[in-house]
């Protein structure tokens, strides 16, 4: 069933031009079908922010469980933003408080940029281990997205992500540790997943701290883990949010970067993900930007559109069937009133019934 488009947010518009189909509030309001609210923490920065809401609200809203989709994206104000960003955060997002205080079902929370060794010296660290210690007790399940799952793994288990010695970057082949779990149900047993990060927590950590890895990757590592109890907390170290493009997005920005020389050397090409075709193509650019570049002339225009026409997706299905089931265990498990984490009879360290 679809997203119900409840305030004025641009994505709603955004995602109906891509062919999602999105309810007014008016017409989910005459239907009687079970609703589902899920907080989006959005701590992407500010040239993602946009994206990322559509991302993870186009999943939500490609979900085929029988209920309308209430999603409320909000932020933290101890992030780092420019004018624009605030003002859309300030026009279309809400309040914690508000959201504590009316309920929400499940929530969604998403990567973000550090700049410090550790995460905790980070300035919204306090306010997002605030959300997050009340939402282990209010919400269902939490979901997090990469840096978020590093975050709320030292927040809980006291776990230290390590640094890689290179990015870990490009699109990998994933297989499914655990085909039994109600998360994986419909899932391909081999499929690829997105990762983009300098830092791990390796399946040794998570064992260590009694925690279930779904699906891991030789290559990548980890990309699905839950929380001893199955559901309760669902860590992405990858991203199965991201678009097509998300990737040569983040190449073009690194050879921006290169280009005005704020890294020293070229980015590397993200791995698996650019053809043969792309790779000439990129290869070729840089070709001609170095050489502009050696000779005080602006770089020519970025082969974006060039590159998108030869990049597939091999991911967004699998991403898409993940998140269904999440969501499907999310309505199975909490009460028509949004304020209360679970419906009565629902073991809280056991909701699934596995004998965790």
């Amino acid at each position: 069933m679809p997203l119900v488009a409840h305030n004025a947010l641009p994505t709603f518009s955004r995602l109906q031009a891509r062919g999602q189909e999105v309810l007014s509030l008016e017409r989910a309001q005459q239907q009687d079908i079970r609703e589902l609210h899920i907080g989006l923490l959005n701590m992407m920065p500010d040239a993602a922010l946009t994206a990322t809401e559509a991302q993870f609200m186009g999943l939500v809203g490609a979900c085929e469980q029988t209920a309308q989709f209430f999603v409320y994206p909000f932020s933290l104000a101890e992030l780092n933003r420019g004018a624009r960003a605030n003002a859309h955060i300030n026009q279309y997002y809400y309040d914690f408080a508000d959201l504590a205080d009316q309920g929400l079902d499940a929530l969604i929370i998403t990567g973000a940029n550090v700049a410090n060794p550790s995460l905790d010296q980070e300035p919204f660290w306090e306010p997002l281990i605030e959300v997050v210690r009340w939402a282990e007790d209010n919400v269902a399940s939490i979901l997090c997205s990469c840096l978020a799952t590093h975050a709320l793994l030292k927040h809980r288990y006291g776990i230290d992500r390590q640094r890689l010695p290179q990015k870990q970057w490009g699109v990998y082949s994933h297989r499914i540790s655990l085909p039994a779990h109600p998360l994986m149900r419909g899932i391909n047993t081999r499929f690829d997943a997105p990762h983009s990060r300098y830092n791990e927590i390796s399946r040794s950590q998570l064992d260590e701290a009694g925690l279930i890895v779904l699906i891991e990757s030789p290559e990548a590592g980890v990309h699905l883990a839950v929380s001893p109890d199955q559901i309760r907390m669902v860590y992405f170290q990858g991203h199965p949010e991201y678009d097509s493009n998300s990737l040569l997005k983040e190449y073009k920005r690194e050879v921006s970067r290169y280009l005005s020389d704020e890294r020293q050397s070229a980015p590397r090409y993200p791995e698996h993900y650019f053809s043969d075709e792309a790779i000439e193509i990129a290869a070729m650019y840089m070709e001609r930007a170095e050489k502009a570049k050696s000779n005080g002339r602006a770089p020519p225009e970025f082969p974006e559109k060039d590159l998108e026409s030869l990049v597939d997706n091999t991911w967004g299905d699998t991403g898409k069937a993940i998140i269904n089931n999440w969501l499907g265990l999310v309505c199975q498990l909490t009460s028509l009133d949004r304020k209360l984490q679970f419906m009565p009879g629902v073991d809280p360290d056991d909701p699934l019934h596995l004998g965790s």
